[in-house]
């Protein structure tokens, strides 16, 4: 089962239009999203960190350590987005192990990918 899997049709799934900002540096965090269709600009200071498309997840971080939003996000095309509350984000950890690996994988991938810039 992928990430995709589980948020595809999901209600509350939000629609933004080619350059509207999602959420910014700074911002409290309390949702992360799943990309449903579309793509996102992921930037700090407005240096492109990362594009992400569909099925792709961001702002995973601010539900796991708390901390204000790390980078920006943007939507480069129209994109639909499903949220995931920290509760749902706990509950998933919880229900499905290999959720919780994509999100590992995904951390360590960005993780990854700065080391190799620095």
């Amino acid at each position: 089962m992928t990430t995709l899997s589980l948020f595809r049709g999901v209600a509350g799934a939000k629609a933004f239009a080619p350059g509207e900002t999602i959420f910014v540096e700074g911002d409290a965090g309390d949702v992360m999203y799943v990309v449903i269709e579309g793509s996102v600009r992921l930037s700090v200071t407005g240096r492109t960190l990362e594009k992400v498309g569909t099925g792709s997840v961001f702002g995973e971080m601010a539900l796991i350590d708390a901390a204000p939003r790390s980078a920006t996000a943007t939507a480069l095309t129209a994109c639909t987005l499903a949220p995931v509350t920290a509760q749902r984000f706990k509950d998933l950890v919880r229900e499905s192990p290999e959720f919780a690996l994509d999100i590992m994988r995904v951390m360590a991938a960005r993780l990854r990918s700065m080391d190799r810039r620095l």
